[in-house]
């Protein structure tokens, strides 16, 4: 181990892995350390057995279940945008398959609605009454002709400027079509975009229909045959192949300061790599980050999909905070033995949120109301941290704990912010998307 490596990265959950990949690609030398025995961190992949002693202490699931093997229950969930182009730019596309997420559904007034993302849907669309959906078919169609480099499709709104909610104004939506706009399609988990310039508003909306575009599936998401447990470790395989090094099950993990407080290295078991830059999640470096929230999370295996999905073996529905009296976005994603996650005939829910009371059982409550009858559920609870360091000082990069949502943009973006700080440079993700594609039934 008594090597010299440019970053040394601590932990293999997703984001860490993601940016052992890129920066192995950048020929960085890498070396990649983890004190557990197993890929993935917090967006693992349990089988069943794993899941009951993780949740419930004992080894031993209901044998009506079916086979433990067949699971694969995740800790996180599902892509769009951002990440898929990462996946193209690094190749990774090669070791995985993807099947698109059969739907995209939003909960509004007491009822689970299809998300419309095109102006052909919104005049489908029960969400809205006639004249709401004309006012509807108007917005989304200035939505797909605005492009930033041609002033003709600005009509005269200067979207660095305007806000969202005056741009929306313009149009007279009702409060409840902003509310399904702004939380399932532009995915916000808050409303204070509303006060923001409407450029990247437009942009979100033009990056939700030009995925449905591409899927050609129900919903602009897609997800990873056998689970997110695969996305980290294509990751670490994509690093290895660019000469990086793996190393787990290495206990006790201490970063190492010159006397300039700068990073010098990593000591684990009487061994130090000596390196210039340290990658790691909160849990490593305890002393540099801060409690920002706290996620609470149930998952549920049922034997039906989420009814008023369309039957849908795998959908996401988004409960805009609005809807339930709440500060934050409610999540419910669904996978089944379609996405090979669960045996023939299950159903995988996960239903998380952001903690707003010390009782989360409570709160989920009503996301698992919609989800019909559970034959098993488990609730799961984790705070939520944010780096405190100054990066520049210490050469220390700390990724921030995953949040409720179950699209990934979220992580995505403080992946590519970290690897700007890493390596000084921009990510290119200009990249020929036509490359990913998800696999036919």
């Amino acid at each position: 181990m008594d090597e010299e490596y440019d970053v040394i990265v601590l932990g293999t959950g997703l984001k860490e892995c993601i940016l052992s990949g890129l920066l192995s690609v950048d020929g960085l030398k890498v070396l990649h350390m983890d004190r557990n025995d197993y890929y993935g961190g917090e967006s693992t992949s349990l089988n069943l057995t794993q899941l009951w002693k993780h949740f419930k202490g004992e080894d031993k699931p209901p044998e009506q279940l079916g086979a433990s093997r067949d699971y694969n229950v995740d800790m996180f969930m599902m892509a769009n945008g951002s990440l898929v182009r990462i996946l193209i730019h690094t190749d990774v596309t090669k070791y995985l398959n993807f099947k698109a997420v059969d739907g995209s559904f939003v909960y509004n007034k007491s009822k689970i609605y299809k998300v419309p993302a095109t102006d052909v849907e919104a005049l489908k669309s029960p969400l809205m009454g006639l004249f709401e959906k004309r006012r509807a078919r108007k917005f989304f169609i200035y939505v797909q002709d605005y492009d930033e480099n041609d002033p003709k499709s600005h009509e005269g709104l200067d979207l660095t400027k305007v806000t969202a909610k005056e741009l929306i104004s313009k149009y007279g939506l009702e409060d409840d079509t902003i509310d399904f706009i702004g939380h399932a399609l532009a995915l916000y988990s808050s409303d204070c975009y509303l006060d923001q310039p409407a450029l990247d508003f437009v942009k979100r909306m033009k990056l939700y229909a030009e995925s449905l575009a591409r899927f050609q599936g129900g919903s602009p998401y897609i997800y990873p045959l056998y689970g997110l447990g695969e996305l980290p470790q294509a990751f670490a395989r994509l690093s290895a192949v660019y000469g990086g090094t793996y190393m787990l099950n290495k206990p006790e993990c201490k970063i190492e300061y010159g006397d300039d407080g700068k990073v010098i290295g990593v000591t684990s078991v009487g061994e130090t790599a000596k390196c210039k830059k340290v990658v790691c999640d909160p849990s490593y470096l305890p002393d540099k980050v801060k409690k920002v929230g706290k996620v609470a999370r149930a998952v549920c295996i049922m034997s039906h999909p989420i009814p008023d999905t369309n039957d849908s073996h795998s959908a996401q529905v988004i409960v805009p905070q609005k809807q339930l009296g709440r500060k934050s976005d409610m999540y419910l994603f669904c996978c089944s033995y379609a996405h090979n996650v669960a045996p023939k005939g299950k159903f995988i829910a996960f239903v998380s949120t952001e903690a707003e009371t010390d009782d989360p059982k409570v709160e989920l409550e009503p996301g698992i109301k919609l989800l019909g009858p559970v034959d098993e559920i488990f609730y799961d609870n984790y705070d939520r941290y944010e780096p405190t360091n100054d990066h520049t000082a210490d050469n220390c990069f700390i990724s921030a704990s995953y949040d409720p949502t179950t699209h990934f943009e979220t992580t995505v973006n403080d992946v590519i912010q970290m690897y700007t700080k890493i390596t000084g440079k921009a990510l290119d993700l200009s990249v020929d998307l036509s490359a990913a594609s998800a696999t036919e039934e």
